[in-house]
């Protein structure tokens, strides 16, 4: 930390290193330093400085060019060099007094330049703008770290959103990947049993991205999830469907939580104006039948050995856009050795440094058979980060696949 962090006023007392291989100098500029109101440390040459400013915290550095063995340029230019030290401002002080010497320190990156013999009034006013600067550098510094602490606690408690551990029916392979953009994430998947025998799987991405999608995020899962798993009181429509349809229980949470969520989102916040993609299906792993509800999500794909065999299409619009929305569930049966995957548009529109997507025909690559949902995901996920490259990620990247074991082998295909 700073020496003048703790107080960090204009007139707060900072540590400054004199730098001179004259015995003089060093003396009469500390104690001009010292009647300024700072504190005044020495060092008898380069070598002598570089130690000392690796050692100890500095505000500020007067640095003499003319030294024997290392000279102020060479200290400059390794202070400037070194990521924890460039910040500390450094005024040269020299008796060569020619434009071409000055104009080399500001380019190594020299706060300002004083010549000898020196102007007491003008050393006053340069050192107290170079550290009025540090200080501002410091408080900046310490607020982005103090954001940056922010930010990890809120992506900690965000992972708290996701499932801790999938629920593995009997039969069927799970594999869910998750890597937000930033520190934390728009994005979220969720798979939970339901209490009729079936389960749950989500995948949704709030529109925009940083911390409001973050917030609103914790909202629709919560939201979602608590209402899905609340005992709803059957309708009489609920129950005459029940006889002959096993998942007419698992349908009508669905369709309660979807419009419960939209409308609650909708009617509360309407105001931010966010919405979600947002895909949940109900699954009955005894049969491989499934519901579903596409709210404007990119379509997921059914994978058979020959690969996409279809993809479930938008069934109603986003959620949470408007009040009252009619959401439709579809639906579909997955056969032994079939994988339903779902994923956000983070893998279909990813970018690489130059912000080109990702070719279109990639999305074959993607949905292509494979032996496992694991090893489907990590070939997904591969290929979105070596489009990306060493660049960051342009948006989330989330996916959640189920495979229904048994069927065809599709290991060998690949």
């Amino acid at each position: 930390m700073s020496p003048v962090a703790a107080g960090d006023g204009a007139d707060a007392p900072a540590r400054v290193l004199v730098v001179d291989d004259n015995e003089v100098n060093r003396d009469l500029l500390s104690r001009r330093v010292r009647r300024l109101g700072h504190h005044a440390d020495v060092a008898v040459d380069g070598r002598d400085a570089l130690g000392r400013l690796a050692a100890e915290p500095f505000d500020l550095v007067l640095l003499d060019i003319m030294m024997p063995e290392v000279n102020g340029y060479e200290v400059l230019e390794r202070l400037k060099a070194d990521g924890a030290l460039r910040h500390v401002p450094v005024i040269m002080i020299s008796a060569v007094d020619d434009m071409a010497s000055i104009i080399r320190c500001i380019e190594l990156g020299a706060e300002d330049y004083l010549p000898k013999p020196f102007d007491p009034v003008l050393l006053k006013a340069r050192v107290g703008a170079s550290l009025a600067r540090k200080r501002l550098h410091d408080r900046e510094a310490r607020y982005l770290r103090s954001m940056e602490r922010e930010l990890e606690i809120g992506r900690e408690i965000q992972r708290g959103f996701l499932p801790a551990s999938l629920p593995r029916p009997d039969g069927w392979e799970v594999a869910a990947v998750f890597r937000p953009a930033r520190q934390v994430a728009g994005d979220f998947y969720d798979m939970f049993e339901l209490p009729c025998g079936s389960v749950m799987l989500v995948v949704a991405d709030v529109c925009d991205k940083g911390v409001g999608a973050a917030l609103f995020m914790a909202l629709f899962r919560s939201l979602f999830r608590a209402v899905a798993t609340e005992e709803p009181r059957a309708t009489p429509a609920d129950e005459a469907a029940g006889a002959d349809d096993a998942l007419a229980p698992a349908e009508a949470r669905l369709r309660r939580a979807i419009r419960v969520t939209n409308d609650y989102i909708a009617r509360t916040h309407g105001a931010a104006n966010m919405f979600a993609t947002f895909f949940a299906a109900v699954l009955d792993p005894a049969t491989g039948e499934l519901r579903y509800v596409n709210g404007g999500h990119e379509p997921p794909a059914v994978l058979g050995p020959a690969g996409a065999r279809t993809r479930l299409a938008p069934t109603g619009p986003a959620v949470g856009m408007l009040p009252d929305l009619e959401f439709g569930v579809g639906r579909e049966h997955l056969a032994p050795g079939e994988t339903l995957v779902a994923f956000t548009d983070g893998v279909t529109e990813a970018r690489d440094a130059a912000g080109t997507f990702l070719a279109a025909s990639a999305l074959d690559t993607l949905l292509a058979p494979a032996p496992s949902a694991a090893a489907l995901l990590d070939r997904a996920s591969a290929l979105v980060a070596a489009h990306a490259g060493d660049g960051e990620l342009w948006d989330d990247v989330t996916m959640l696949a189920v495979r229904r074991e048994g069927g065809e082998d599709v290991g060998s295909r690949n």
